[in-house]
């Protein structure tokens, strides 16, 4: 009878082990969220994740605390969202250069985000700009492209990471310029490459348009060109890079994503919030006063496919124009 009640006992415990993953997913969530930034303060991942951090907040009621983990040109964030619990409290806000540049430019990069994790949504687009140093005697993009080709490589710009977005726009200007510069590499995103360029350590660089247009409003960066199809309500009077002869339109979206493993129940109930985020007015209002256009995906599986389609987009990019992977 004693051996029963044992067997019965043990019987019991391995069920509810096995069963507490679905229950816990069932009450999601129910307690505070982790959203992984993979870029240091100041920069557009961690403007967007803030913004929105209020709004996902509400739609879930529960906490969501943004951590910042920079690194490795976003590595380090992709990382540690791959390796965190797949519950659904540990979600990450990836872009462009961690999610599409990353897996095709670090090719010995253990974690790949389309076998690593799960995509949600994406959420924004932000515009990228070219801005130099008010010092720099150029107001327009072809002043910048003639005072560097009468000055070869006498002039720094900043470069957040080899592998970012930001990165390959500069790599990609100087080759359509004909032109030369010296890369003045900064770890973290664009948000210390933009104070590099507030200091004159380097005289312009390519950065996300939310990290630029306030200095640029308040007289202390210049706005050279927009890297946009258009130009942008926050500030009407720069020119997109394609007005001034630069066909160049790469966006630095951003997006949602969770470890893989992450119960179905959980992804659609962060595909629904998410989405119910970015259509909160004062989210809205917040992202477009620096340029930033919220776009969401139509689900999970759109988003994938979309991701899908900027790696092999950048993946052509850098064999045409020859950047060495590492």
């Amino acid at each position: 009878m004693m051996f029963n009640l044992k067997r019965i006992a043990l019987a019991t415990a391995l069920s509810t082990m096995v069963c507490a993953p679905a229950l816990s997913a069932e009450g999601y969530p129910n307690r505070p969220i982790r959203m992984i930034v993979p870029f240091a303060p100041g920069g557009a991942s961690d403007f967007v994740g803030r913004i929105i951090q209020p709004a996902l907040a509400e739609q879930l009621k529960q906490t969501v605390v943004v951590d910042n983990r920079p690194g490795a040109s976003g590595n380090i964030g992709v990382e540690t969202a791959a390796r965190a619990t797949p519950d659904g409290y540990n979600i990450l806000l990836g872009n462009v250069g961690t999610m599409a540049i990353n897996p095709v430019y670090y090719t010995k990069f253990q974690f790949k985000p389309l076998v690593d994790l799960i995509p949600i949504t994406q959420v924004v687009d932000v515009p990228g700009s070219l801005v130099s140093h008010p010092s720099v005697p150029a107001k327009t993009v072809k002043e910048l492209v003639a005072h560097m080709k009468a000055n070869p490589g006498k002039l720094n710009y900043g470069a957040a990471a080899p592998s970012s977005a930001n990165t390959l726009e500069a790599l990609m200007f100087l080759n359509m310029s004909g032109t030369t510069a010296t890369m003045i590499p900064y770890k973290g995103g664009a948000g210390p490459a933009t104070i590099g360029l507030l200091g004159n350590e380097v005289q312009w660089l390519m950065a996300t348009f939310s990290s630029t247009v306030n200095f640029a409003k308040q007289g202390r960066l210049r706005m050279l060109g927009i890297i946009a199809p258009e130009r942008s309500s926050a500030m009407p009077e720069a020119p997109t890079m394609r007005e001034q002869g630069f066909d160049m339109v790469v966006g630095s979206w951003q997006g949602i994503f969770v470890p893989k493993g992450t119960p179905a129940n959980v992804v659609n109930t962060l595909s629904k919030v998410s989405h119910a985020s970015m259509k909160n007015a004062e989210v809205i209002k917040k992202l477009g006063d620096s340029g930033v256009a919220v776009i969401t995906s139509k689900d999970p599986a759109d988003f994938r496919a979309f991701v899908k389609n900027e790696t092999d987009r950048f993946a052509k990019a850098i064999r045409d124009n020859n950047i060495k992977t590492e």
